[in-house]
C-alpha cells in the first residue's frame, strides 16, 4: 500500500510537470523502478507511457480551449514525432540506451546556458514559417525528439518546449501548449509499441493515468493563469533539475 500510494504521488507530481512545461518522466519514471524492483525494465517503461498518455491528452485539451495554437506546424510535427517514437520504442528492444544516458545532461545544458543567455527567448511571441532549410532542420530535430521519447523520454517534453521557442520563435506558454500536442503523439506510439507488446502493466497504469490526469489539469490552468514568464521560469528550474538528475545518472553509468 506505502509503495501504491507512492507511485500515485509522483504520477500527480510528474502531471503537474507535463501540465506546466513538460519533464514529468523526470519523477515518475525512477519512482517506477523504485517501486517495481521486479519488473522488466521494457514493462516499466510502457507503464510510464500509460500514465504519462492520459496525463498529456488532458493538459493538451485543456491548451487547446485557451491558447491559440499553431496547428499547421503542431498537424504535421505529430506525425513526425508519432512516426519516429514508435521506431524508437522498437529499438528499445534491441539496443542499450547508455549512450544516450550519457549524451543527455550535455544537451541539456546547452540549451539551459542558451535559454539564461537569451533573456527575450520564449518571451515575445512572433511564430514564422518556415520554409526550406529551415523546415528540414525542424523535422530532424523532431524526429530525433520522437525517438528518444519512445527509446528512453525523460526531459522530452522541455526540449520540445525549446524547440518551439528557439526555432519557431513562440512564447513559453505558446510552446509549451503545442509541445503537449507533439509529446502527446510521441507518447501514444510508445504506448501502442508497448500494448501491443504486453508490456504495459494496466491496473497500475490505469491507477497512476487518474493521478496524472489530476496533476496535469492544474499545472496547465496553472501555466495558462499565470502567462509566458511563469512558464518561462518554471522551465529553466526544471532544466536546472533535470540536468542534475541526468548527470548524476550518467555518473553511476561511467562509475560502474
Amino acid at each position: 500500500m506505502v509503495t501504491y500510494l507512492f507511485l500515485i504521488g509522483a504520477a500527480f507530481a510528474a502531471g503537474l510537470l507535463d501540465g506546466i512545461v513538460g519533464g514529468g518522466g523526470l519523477v515518475l519514471l525512477p519512482s517506477l523502478f523504485t517501486g517495481l524492483p521486479d519488473a522488466a525494465p521494457t514493462h516499466v517503461l510502457g507503464t510510464n507511457k500509460g500514465s504519462s498518455f492520459f496525463g498529456l491528452i488532458s493538459s493538451a485539451s485543456s491548451y487547446a480551449r485557451r491558447v491559440n495554437m499553431p496547428w499547421r506546424f503542431v498537424g504535421w510535427g505529430m506525425l513526425i514525432t508519432f512516426s519516429s517514437a514508435w521506431l524508437g520504442a522498437q529499438a528499445v528492444h534491441h539496443l542499450p540506451s547508455t549512450q544516450l544516458r550519457l549524451l543527455l545532461p550535455f544537451v541539456l545544458s546547452a540549451m539551459l546556458l542558451y535559454t539564461l543567455s537569451t533573456p527575450l527567448l520564449g518571451v515575445a511571441h512572433h511564430p514564422r514559417r518556415l520554409q526550406g532549410t529551415g523546415l528540414a532542420v525542424s523535422a530532424l530535430a523532431l524526429a530525433a525528439l520522437g525517438f528518444y521519447d519512445g527509446f528512453l523520454g525523460p526531459g522530452t517534453g522541455a526540449l520540445m518546449v525549446f524547440l518551439l521557442a528557439r526555432h519557431h520563435q513562440l512564447d513559453f506558454l505558446h510552446a509549451s501548449a503545442g509541445a503537449k500536442f507533439l509529446n502527446l503523439a510521441s507518447n501514444g506510439a510508445a504506448l501502442l509499441v508497448f500494448g501491443l507488446a504486453d508490456e504495459v502493466i494496466w491496473p497500475l497504469a490505469a491507477s497512476l493515468a487518474v493521478a496524472s490526469v489530476a496533476g496535469a489539469q492544474v499545472g496547465a490552468r496553472l501555466a495558462i493563469a499565470r502567462g509566458t514568464h511563469f512558464v518561462r521560469l518554471f522551465f529553466v528550474l526544471l532544466s536546472g533539475s533535470l540536468i542534475a538528475k541526468t548527470a548524476w545518472d550518467a555518473l553511476r553509468i561511467v562509475q560502474a
